[in-house]
């Protein structure tokens, strides 16, 4: 039997992430190519992320003539969380040339998690829930010969015409059971040459856990839930210094939902990255809370860490209750010092938009931003995800559009404090704000810097004060 594998994160189907220059492999995707390996012998793998249509995916897949067609998401990369309809779109282009080769296609996604049913109406025969590797083994294995589908856990699937759901499947306890991603399949100097036409460092993507188990109440978990396995220090430390070895790459963005959670990992980690002699830079996600636990801020800088990207989201106490964050402004602020004291880069996500949010929660974010001075900022605006109690708050409120068309979209699709066109304004005007600040310290010489909290303050006060006063 051939299997074709491919996935339907297209970068230049959004334009915010391909101006950006920095696009990362599909590394849930070749892991499972690697998975697809220990079982058959004959896969073909084609990687759709840099081509601006799904045109050359679909020539190769005719070329090849499979039996099956695996439309296999990358997990690790949060985009695909947000459920980008035009991505949606993509892997319905897919299927369809898949069906009509014959072939039988089989879904594995966020989106598709969160909304089986209309990719079982769209092509798929067959749509895995969660995480995915043992689920397509199984489904590979029925399809090749001819058996059931009905006792297939974490599957949902058309039967005699009606659609049937299998109960979910049980997560994997130890990741070290799966195959190394299968670096090899992609082309790795493709990826290199757009992120050195921008100005970021070449950098890959590794992953050591799956999942989180903290619950804020807007953040959805459809692949690998609220739990948290992680990989042994180890493993993780060889496919570094493999990825170093065979492609020069000495950044690494590590995709964890949450860094360095279990108890001594990190520590063991820089051992390991010590003992190996390997040189790198690494940027993760963590929480304010986690970093301020054992020695782990030591530790990380230790072994290379040069930027945390910590869910600050807001800088009222208030928002950050009612998210269920179990975070204290007071912790986001210490971690940031201890960080930046250790000579680690410190940057913030931040949402704006959420329920109950007024024009103080706002001014109170500014504050926190402006007093801390983080070295970058993200910024969103509450996106409600299926799975999630936020979700199921606003789900009466929400109409007929309810996901984003590409990341920077931007749309708020409840009913918030204020509109659409409001969130989008705040969204640019802090970047603005933010980079304009950073373009003056840069220019400034170091020994005549003034601090941004007294060069900006009368503009920022004066333009904040502007952009909310018609909606207060």
């Amino acid at each position: 039997m051939k299997t074709f594998l491919t996935h339907s994160y297209l970068y230049q189907l959004d334009p915010k992430q391909w101006k950006n220059k920095t696009p990362y492999p599909p590394l849930g995707t070749i892991t499972a190519l690697a998975v697809l390996e220990q079982i058959q012998n004959d896969v073909e793998f084609y990687d759709i992320a840099l081509d601006p249509t799904t045109e050359k995916c679909i020539q190769a897949m005719q070329k090849y003539q499979p039996n099956v067609v695996v439309v296999y998401e990358d997990g690790f990369n949060y985009l695909t969380k947000m459920c980008l309809t035009n991505m949606r779109y993509a892997c319905f282009e897919l299927l369809k040339s898949a069906k009509a080769i014959g072939a039988k296609t089989i879904v594995s996604s966020s989106d598709a998690t969160d909304h089986f049913k209309l990719y079982l109406e769209n092509g798929a025969d067959i749509v895995m829930h969660g995480e995915g590797e043992q689920s397509l083994k199984a489904c590979i294995h029925a399809i090749e010969n001819n058996t059931s589908l009905e006792e297939i856990q974490g599957i949902s699937f058309i039967h005699e015409g009606e659609i049937s759901k299998n109960p979910p499947r049980q997560n994997l306890k130890d990741l070290d059971e799966l195959p190394t991603a299968k670096w090899s399949a992609i082309q790795l100097n493709e990826y290199k040459k757009i992120w050195e036409s921008g100005k970021f460092p070449f950098t890959l993507n590794i992953s050591t856990t799956r999942g989180c188990p903290f619950k804020c109440n807007w953040c959805a978990k459809p692949i690998y839930g609220n739990r948290y396995t992680s990989r042994s220090p180890e493993r993780v430390v060889e496919e570094i210094r493999y990825l170093v070895e065979k492609t020069g790459a000495r950044n690494f963005w590590i995709t964890d939902d949450i860094f360095g959670l279990k108890p001594g990992w990190v520590h063991q980690f820089r051992q390991l990255i010590e003992e190996k002699q390997l040189n790198i830079r690494y940027k993760i996600q963590s929480r304010a809370d986690l970093l301020l636990t054992e020695t782990n801020i030591e530790d990380l800088a230790a072994s290379g860490l040069d930027e945390v990207w910590i869910g600050a989201e807001s800088g009222s106490q208030k928002i950050l209750d009612a998210m269920d964050k179990g975070i204290t402004l007071g912790q986001i602020k210490e971690a940031t010092q201890l960080l930046k004291a250790n000579g680690v880069r410190v940057a913030y996500f931040l949402q704006f938009g959420y329920l109950g949010e007024t024009a103080d929660d706002i001014r109170a974010t500014f504050k926190m931003v402006k007093e801390n001075q983080p070295d970058d900022i993200g910024i969103s605006v509450s996106y409600p995800l299926p799975g999630t109690k936020f979700f199921d708050t606003v789900k009466e409120q929400m109409g007929s559009k309810s996901n984003w068309e590409d990341s920077d979209d931007l749309s708020l699709m409840f009913r918030g404090t204020y509109d659409s066109a409001f969130y989008k304004k705040l969204q640019r005007f802090v970047h603005h704000t933010f980079r304009t600040k950073q373009g003056i310290e840069k220019w400034q010489q170091p020994s005549k810097r003034i601090s941004w909290r007294y060069a900006m303050l009368v503009p920022y006060n004066f333009a904040l004060s502007k952009l909310l006063k018609p909606k207060f």
